[in-house]
């Protein structure tokens, strides 16, 4: 059995030099991965098409996802670039006062230590993941799934050749190289070594992580978003952000899976959809908007999936107040969009949703590390401790306190 224990310890290690290096260390690291990555990208191409040619026909919509290519490689070394190009949050004071007895207090940022993260089908983790770790000063454990191995194993390897034919300590990045139940467990019981686990799958990977984690977990999972058309909405504008958000790439996380409309536009619906039916996206509706657009009818499951596919449900409401608790009790704290002329509608939105992220007249596409300035992102924190929404360098900082004395003692 692969030895989990050992890439573990050897990440602990790992991490207390890492922990201390230079921002300038650190970037040159990420460089030399970037120009790897590169370099070998018709290796990683070859080992993708095994896992594409593997790919069970009914998870063929998960192929997006798995696919690599020069363009898609480039990226994510375009990706590691960004990540050097941002400011090293380590070592930032971001709090100091001298207390009463002269004893200087500074609050500093420094890496959380070894971050095992778990994810599925998206080989571009890998990089992703390493980049921003090492970036904060944080080991990273990666254990990826099984329809990604071929893929995951020749970027691991480009990690590993890129720093140690650099002079950099390769156990910085450790790869399970194991893609059974047990390995994971073993993995979430090494409380030791690992100081934090990040799940990035779907909502069963999510409660298998929750349920077997001996270390604080950050839930980093699924994403069951809605867009809500507000009664006041410019539906053309609305109409391009619905299309935006369900139809640009329906298998990721931040994809639209549910829309609210008010009912005073209801007969409005035709139109927003029009183009997602053109597109070959199958919608459900509510008994009103079935019969509207003569489409099947939902069930009270269909409101609480996360569909991964070019499929929409669609549910009338009568306020904003129905559409925002609603919001709340069926989505996953991921993404949440409002489409509204009305401002003091949109600012009850954004305090009211619980969500990660919340947006005003903006597709829920935008809800990435990238996107958002952060060079890249490890997940997206669907919950509220320590971090929400992309998890970037800073998140995946702590904050220590420094006491800086002239020999005083506590009387």
């Amino acid at each position: 059995m692969f030895n989990v224990e050992e890439v573990a310890k050897k990440a602990r290690y790992a991490s207390y030099s890492l922990a201390v290096c230079s921002a300038d260390t650190k970037n040159k690291m990420l460089e030399c991965i970037a120009k790897e990555l590169v370099a070998n990208a018709d290796g990683i191409i070859e080992a993708n098409k095994l896992d594409v040619e593997a790919l069970d026909e009914s998870a063929k919509v998960f192929k997006d996802r798995l696919m690599l290519n020069e363009s898609r490689i480039a990226k994510m070394a375009e990706g590691l670039y960004e990540i050097i190009k941002l400011e090293d949050p380590v070592g930032e004071v971001t709090a100091s006062w001298k207390m009463y007895n002269g004893i200087e207090m500074r609050k500093t940022r420094s890496p959380l230590g070894v971050i095992g993260v778990i994810y599925e089908a998206r080989p571009n983790v890998t990089i992703d993941v390493a980049g921003l770790c090492v970036k904060s000063g944080n080991a990273v454990i990666l254990r990826g799934g099984k329809e990604a191995i071929n893929s995951n194993r020749a970027l691991y390897n480009v990690i590993k050749n890129a720093l140690e034919s650099n002079g950099f300590d390769p156990d910085i990045v450790g790869f399970i190289d194991d893609t059974s139940r047990e390995s994971s467990k073993q993995m979430l019981s090494l409380d030791r070594y690992v100081d934090v686990i990040i799940p990035r799958g779907g909502d069963g990977l999510k409660k298998f992580v929750l349920s077997n984690a001996t270390m604080p977990v950050i839930a980093s999972a699924g994403g069951n978003c809605h867009i809500y058309i507000e009664k006041s909405a410019d539906i053309n504008m609305a109409r391009e952000i619905l299309e935006n958000a369900k139809m640009s790439r329906p298998t990721v996380c931040n994809a639209c899976e549910q829309l609210l409309i008010d009912s005073g536009i209801v007969e409005k619906l035709p139109y927003l959809v029009e183009p997602l039916i053109k597109g070959g996206c199958k919608i459900k509706g509510d008994k009103v908007a079935a019969a509207i657009l003569n489409v099947e009818e939902t069930v009270e499951e269909d409101y609480y999936e996360e569909h991964l596919d070019y499929y929409l449900t669609v549910k009338t409401v009568n306020s904003h107040g129905e559409a925002i608790d609603w919001i709340n009790e069926h989505g996953t704290k991921h993404s949440e969009a409002i489409v509204t002329k009305d401002t003091d509608i949109a600012d009850e939105f954004t305090r009211k949703v619980d969500a990660g992220a919340v947006y005003v007249n903006a597709s829920t596409r935008f809800t990435d590390g990238f996107e958002f300035g952060f060079g890249a992102e490890i997940g997206i924190s669907t919950q509220k401790l320590h971090a929400r929404g992309p998890l970037g360098l800073k998140q995946l900082t702590s904050e220590k306190y420094v006491a800086i004395g002239t020999g005083q003692v506590r009387k």
